[in-house]
């Protein structure tokens, strides 16, 4: 995978096709492949007429590993995505992001409103300002020595999907300490540009979609039918409104 640098780390992503670029953020122990193109997300915007851009967020993937919980503040990892649009002398761009990614999309968005043309939030309802309280869990689970005697069942769900991506768990468990850092709420109404808040009807970590697209100054709130928080990313309902939503807010036609 070819690479750029950004805070003196190594990070790896890919882009595919042509047209308006929209940069792909993944989620906890995900990857850009994983994410975005093993759930079909690429071959999607590629035919819709964008061009998909995906990044291995620190910490996981193809990207440097670093273990240190300073490390994976949102807002260093907005500045990896900020970086790599400069790598790619991108001045503008959508951004989609799942769960993490979408926190990451979201601070990115306030942080640096004139680089966002728009913004999908998927996996993140009202829990980008709640928080979330499972994270000692979660880490108890990824530096576990087996699944044995795990029993919660988020702390669970993370740690097979990590070992499944052969993910460095430590790297993980450092990511988990910091990257859920919540986004004041007067920050979120300060978001300017247009989003949309993609949360599974049975999802029980992202919180109310509804709610948070209320705070939004263009915020709109889209509900996946019968999907929790893991089998909503690559959901069809979830890809379909994403494209009504960027056909209306950053069409593949540029000035159509």
């Amino acid at each position: 995978m070819p690479r750029f640098e950004s805070d003196g780390l190594s990070l790896a992503y890919a882009s595919y096709g042509e047209g308006p670029p929209i940069l792909c953020i993944h989620g906890f122990a995900s990857s850009g492949k994983v994410n975005w193109v093993d759930t079909g997300w690429v071959e999607t915007l590629t035919g819709a007429g964008y061009q998909a851009i995906t990044i291995d967020n620190r910490g996981h993937g193809e990207s440097d590993r670093p273990h240190d919980p300073e490390a994976y503040y949102p807002t260093a990892m907005v500045r990896d995505a900020v970086a790599l649009l400069d790598h790619l002398g991108i001045g503008q761009a959508a951004v989609l992001g799942y769960s993490m990614g979408a926190r990451v999309a979201a601070f990115m968005a306030f942080e640096h409103e004139e680089r966002v043309a728009a913004l999908v939030l998927g996996g993140m309802g009202m829990n980008l300002i709640n928080g979330l309280t499972d994270s000692s869990d979660i880490i108890a689970g990824l530096t576990a020595p087996s699944l044995t005697g795990l029993t919660h069942p988020t702390a669970r769900q993370f740690r097979i999907f990590a070992d499944h991506t052969k993910s460095d768990r430590e790297a993980l468990a450092a990511c988990m300490e910091t990257s859920r850092q919540p986004m004041a709420r007067a920050d979120v109404r300060r978001i300017p540009v247009p989003v949309l808040v993609a949360v599974g009807e049975a999802d029980e970590m992202a919180g109310s979609p509804d709610e948070l697209a209320a705070l939004l100054p263009q915020g709109e709130a889209f509900v996946i039918p019968r999907r929790d928080h893991m089998r909503a990313t690559g959901d069809t309902k979830f890809k379909a409104a994403a494209l009504e939503f960027l056909g209306r807010t950053f069409p593949a036609q540029q000035g159509s």
